[in-house]
Parts: structure tokens; C-alpha cells; sequence
């Protein structure tokens, strides 16, 4: 059996709970290393931000390495009611993620 399939079964929607459970748990694991690699660049990132731009960075991930996911499918169709929503909920979760950064 692939496990892989069996864990991407479990859905909202059309989003498997599996993929987005493992990306914030990378993000959360990976947010030391990250804040250290930004303070380089005089900023202070806290893991809260990290968490918010977790969606947003998947995102532009998945635009710059042309990947078809169910999420990159409702941003490519601007028709749909879905899309409005899906682009709504990311730029807050930007917002939310921009906010508490911070110049050192």
C-alpha cells in the first residue's frame, strides 16, 4: 500500500489535511535557521510570522516552480467566487505575517 496516497486522502475540500499539516510543520521546525538567516539582513522575523507566511510562500513556491496543485487551481481561475476568497485569506495571512517583522 503507498502510504503517501492513503495519507493525501483525507480532505477539506479539495485540499488534502496531510500536505498542509506537514508544510507548517517544516515551517515550525525550519523558523530557527530562517530567523537566523534573516537577521543577516537586519530583520527580526519571530515564529508567529513564520507561521502566517507559511501559505503565502507555499504559494509563490508553487507559482515559481509551476506546480498544479487544488489551491494553484482556484488561483488560476479569477471567474470563480473561490478565487476572491482564496486571494482575501492570503493577503491577510501576509498582512498577519509582515506585521510583527521587525528592523534590527
Amino acid at each position: 500500500m503507498d502510504y503517501l496516497v492513503f495519507l493525501r486522502q483525507f480532505k477539506v475540500g479539495p485540499f488534502a489535511i496531510f500536505d498542509t499539516v506537514i508544510s507548517y510543520i517544516g515551517i515550525f521546525l525550519l523558523a530557527p535557521l530562517l530567523t537566523k538567516l534573516f537577521s543577516i539582513f537586519k530583520l527580526s522575523v519571530p515564529l508567529s510570522s513564520w507561521l502566517w507566511l507559511t501559505l503565502p510562500i507555499s504559494v509563490l513556491f508553487h507559482l515559481i516552480f509551476a506546480q498544479n496543485t487544488p489551491l494553484m487551481k482556484v488561483l488560476a481561475d479569477p471567474s470563480h467566487f473561490s478565487f476572491y476568497i482564496a486571494v482575501a485569506i492570503l493577503l491577510l495571512m501576509t498582512y498577519m505575517g509582515l506585521k510583527s517583522v521587525k528592523f534590527l
